[in-house]
């Protein structure tokens, strides 16, 4: 019985420092992720520039990607719930309920849209005018003293807003900007400006399959950037590539 006993215990103890190991050391098989469909960057069936860079970096190290799209603020919440391991395209620390890693995967090119007729505005000025956003992208903490701002559920209304002067620009990424000025019938009436460059991250949740994938992230993105492994997929959808071999995390 002593024999026996003791055979069990080393048993059960080599079982158990396997298993460690394995927590340890694995990650976990898949991860979903939701975004809102951006045109050419989170299409909803898979492609598109974000969707490619995220299976670059998870899959070659064995954990498959599933996509889900949803309106932005539903992407958040589904990530706050544990129905989704990370929402695609969140700005730093955007949300305190969430995980977030090192490195971003982007910049998001910031514009002001606005009559052409209006004072061009500046980074520094921005803040002083009566501006417009799609709801949850809380521009608000990313420029200067803004002072007045409507949030919208939609972008279709924004031309509108524009013309009848209910606010002087509305604010959103190059893309979505582009996307809304391709429906005026008029759009030399219109100008772009540049306003920011954001850092665009993955918003993981806040739970222990969140901290792996995030720590795993972060460890392909190191490595991804030093080997410029990335850029062909930025190239191939004629985007601008936000690395350089020395870049380091914002």
């Amino acid at each position: 019985m002593g024999i026996r006993t003791a055979l069990l215990a080393m048993l059960l103890l080599l079982s158990g420092s396997v298993c460690a190991a394995n927590v340890q050391g694995q990650h976990p098989a898949q991860i979903h992720l939701v975004s809102e469909e951006w045109l050419d960057y989170t299409n909803a069936d898979g492609t598109g520039v974000a969707w490619d860079v995220l299976r670059k970096v998870f899959e070659p190290a064995g954990v498959k990607v599933l996509i889900q799209s949803a309106p932005y603020s539903r992407a958040v919440g589904l990530v706050k719930r544990g129905e989704a391991d990370a929402w695609v395209g969140s700005y730093k620390e955007e949300n305190d309920d969430n995980l977030y890693p090192r490195w971003h995967f982007d910049m998001d090119h910031i514009y002001a849209l606005g009559l052409a007729s209006k004072p061009e505005p500046t980074p520094e000025n921005i803040g002083q005018y009566r501006l417009a956003w799609v709801r949850g992208y809380d521009y608000g903490s990313y420029l200067p003293n803004v002072h007045q701002f409507r949030e919208i559920q939609r972008r279709e209304g924004i031309l509108p807003m524009l013309e009848h002067e209910r606010v002087d620009f509305y604010i959103d990424a190059l893309t979505e900007v582009d996307y809304v000025l391709g429906q005026a019938a008029q759009p030399e009436r219109f100008r772009r400006t540049h306003i920011a460059e954001l850092p665009l991250y993955l918003a993981f949740a806040k739970n222990e399959q969140g901290k792996s994938l995030k720590d795993l992230f972060d460890r392909r993105m190191e490595q991804l950037v030093r080997s410029g492994e990335l850029k062909a997929i930025y190239e191939k959808w004629q985007q601008p590539y936000p690395f350089t071999a020395d870049s380091q995390p914002h």
